[in-house]
């Protein structure tokens, strides 16, 4: 069986009542991957805005696999320290990892953003050697349409990133750069100019399927448009 551990930030923890990528992506994968699979991680809630805590199981999908490794304001800071237990511990195949905005919104810059990828990488990789791994760059967000010091900082941040994954490519352990979702439109795609709505989810659901299929043949590619 194919483990998938999704990783990232609050658009990947989602809130109380979405359906999230994670299941957007799920829904693909289960009309196209020919064998059997999960997600896998050591978390299972959605982030509930009104008690400001991660403790809510309200999906609007409940009946898929729940498991992941997001948190809502947690970056590639706060997760390199965790991803070689959690990678180890749900035996990981394949990890899909959307992160960044936060670190480079609150914590870190570019440079410095790009080496806790690289401390991710290496703890994943001690998780398990064979680990695979595809990295979504930061997707378009409000603060860097309206910031252009913060967009440059993005731009930095996303131009790292690509040759991070191209240095640490390995044949054992390969590292996938996914293409921002190339119609990702912070007004019709979230509900708050971050935060993806229904269209957004797929999109970015979309952006893993896709990068999978073309360089792994795994499964087929994301409906061009879904509904």
């Amino acid at each position: 069986m194919l483990r998938f551990m999704p990783v990232g930030d609050s658009m990947t923890i989602g809130s109380a009542g979405e359906h999230t990528w994670r299941y957007r992506l799920w829904q693909h994968l289960c009309a196209s991957y020919g064998g059997p699979f999960t997600f896998v991680g050591p978390r299972e809630t959605l982030y509930d805005q009104r008690a400001g805590a991660p403790t809510s199981y309200a999906y609007a999908e409940p009946g898929f696999p729940r498991a992941h490794l997001a948190g809502w304001g947690e970056g590639w800071l706060h997760m390199a320290p965790l991803i070689g237990e959690a990678v180890r511990a749900a035996r990981a195949d394949v990890l899909l990892v959307s992160l960044g905005l936060i670190d480079l919104g609150f914590y870190t810059d570019a440079e410095q953003t790009a080496e806790n990828v690289r401390l991710f990488l290496a703890g994943a990789r001690a998780g398990n050697a064979r680990v695979r791994i595809v990295l979504l760059p930061v997707i378009p967000n409000i603060r860097a349409a309206s910031e252009p010091s913060f967009a440059a900082e993005v731009d930095r941040f996303n131009e790292l990133l690509a040759k991070t994954a191209a240095d640490l490519d390995e044949p054992g352990s390969p590292l996938l750069l996914a293409s921002p979702p190339p119609s990702y439109d912070i007004h019709t795609d979230t509900y708050d100019g971050t935060h993806p709505n229904a269209g957004g989810e797929r999109k970015i659901a979309a952006a893993f399927a896709d990068a999978m299929h073309q360089a792994w043949d795994l499964g087929e590619p994301y409906p061009s448009s879904p509904a």
